[in-house]
C-alpha cells in the first residue's frame, strides 16, 4: 500500500499528529505525557503519512540543522499505528525524512529504542552510543553520515553497516569519499589503520573526522588508531586537527612516517576492525571503493600495513613542534 507524506509546522499540524503519538507512545508504550510533549515540537517539521483513502497512519518529526549546534539534523517521534505496521510505512517515512534532511545536513541522528535498531540499520543508520534509559525504555543513539549514497542504493539490506554489508560502494567524488570514510570510522571499535601519502588538509583536516576518531579513542579502552604516511611536511607547515588530537591522546592515536628505503604501495587504504575497507586507486584522486564487510581483503591489507608500520618511524618534526 502506497503512502503519501505531508509536511507541517507544529502550529498547522493536524490532530492526527497528536493522536497517533498519544496512541503509540503514551498508551501503548506507557511514556509519561510530560516527556512526550516538549518544546522541540515548536521548532521541528512534522510529517504525516496517509494511505490512499486519506487515513493518517504514521508520523515523525525532523529538527533541521540549527546554528551553533553543528551540521546535523535530528529525526524523532516516529510512530506507526499498530494495525498498519508491517506494510513498509515506517521505512517509506524514514526514507522521505532522509531525503529532506540530506539537502541541508551533513549527518542525521536519532534516538532508537533497542528493539528498533535493526529497522534503522536497514536504512544505513549505525549505533553511536552506549545504551541509556529514556522514559523507561532502553535506547541507543544512531546516525547516518551518507544518506544520499544510501538512498541511491535502496536495494541493499544493511547498507554501510560494518560487519554486515558485503557489497561494494564505488567512490567518484571527494564528498562521497569523506562520507563513506566517516561512516567506516564512526563504526570502528577496536582498530582503525589508515595509510596515505599525506594527511592532506582538504581530505582529513575536518571537524567531523576528528570527532569520530576522538570518540573511538576515548570510549574504547583497547582501541588502536594508526596513521601511516609518506610525507609529514604539510602537517608541520600548517595546523592540522588530527595532529592536535593525536598529541592530546598519544596512547591511543599514533602517527608514523614510512621508511623511504622500503617499497610502498601507491594506493591508499583504511581498515576498520578487521572487517571494513576503504581503498583509493591513487594518492591524488578520490576514485576507489568501500566495503563494510570484507574480512579477507582487510586481512591482506592489514598484513601489508603491518610490514610498513614496523619499518616506519615517528615524525621528528611533529614531535618538536610546540603545543
Amino acid at each position: 500500500m502506497s503512502l503519501s507524506i505531508r509536511q507541517y509546522s507544529w502550529q498547522l499540524a493536524p490532530r492526527a499528529v497528536r493522536e497517533i503519538r498519544e496512541r503509540v507512545f503514551i498508551k501503548e508504550q506507557s511514556v509519561p505525557p510530560a516527556l512526550e510533549w516538549d518544546d522541540t515540537d515548536e521548532i521541528a517539521d512534522h510529517f504525516v503519512g496517509v494511505t490512499p483513502d486519506n487515513t493518517p497512519v504514521a508520523v515523525a518529526r525532523l529538527i533541521p540543522p540549527i546554528a551553533g549546534r553543528g551540521g546535523y539534523a535530528s529525526i524523532g517521534r516516529m510512530a506507526v499505528l499498530r494495525e498498519h505496521r508491517g506494510n513498509g510505512h515506517a521505512q517509506a517515512l524514514l526514507r522521505h525524512l532522509m531525503a529532506i534532511a540530506g539537502e541541508s545536513a551533513d549527518q542525521l541522528i536519532l534516538s532508537a529504542q533497542e528493539q528498533a535498531i535493526p529497522f534503522y540499520q536497514r536504512s544505513g543508520f549505525h549505533v553511536c552510543s552506549d545504551t541509556y534509559d529514556d522514559a523507561g525504555i532502553p535506547h541507543k543513539d544512531m546516525r547516518c553520515l551518507a544518506p544520499e549514497a544510501i538512498l541511491q542504493a535502496d536495494h541493499r539490506s544493511t547498507p554501510t553497516i560494518l560487519g554486515a554489508d558485503d557489497s561494494t560502494w564505488p567512490v567518484e567524488t571527494e564528498a562521497e569519499y569523506s562520507n563513506l570514510l566517516d561512516t567506516l570510522v564512526g563504526q570502528a571499535r577496536q582498530r582503525l589503520w589508515l595509510y596515505d601519502r599525506e594527511l592532506s588538509h582538504d581530505r582529513y583536516d575536518r571537524s567531523r573526522l576528528r570527532e569520530l576518531l576522538s570518540w573511538l579513542a576515548r570510549h574504547h579502552r583497547h582501541s588502536e588508531v594508526r596513521l601511516l604516511i609518506q610525507d609529514d611536511g604539510p602537517l608541520v607547515k600548517r595546523r592540522h586537527q588530527l595532529v592536535q588530537l593525536m598529541r592530546r591522546l598519544p596512547s591511543s592515536i599514533e602517527l608514523r612516517v614510512v621508511n623511504p628505503d622500503y617499497p610502498t604501495p601507491d594506493e591508499p587504504f583504511v581498515i576498520a576492525d578487521r572487517r571494513g575497507v576503504g581503498y583509493r586507486h591513487g594518492f591524488d584522486e578520490p576514485h576507489g571503493w568501500f566495503r563494510f564487510d570484507a574480512p579477507g581483503h582487510a586481512k591482506r591489507l592489514a598484513e601489508r600495513f603491518q610490514q610498513l608500520w614496523e619499518t616506519a618511524s615517528p615524525s621528528v618534526e611533529l614531535r618538536e613542534l610546540p603545543l
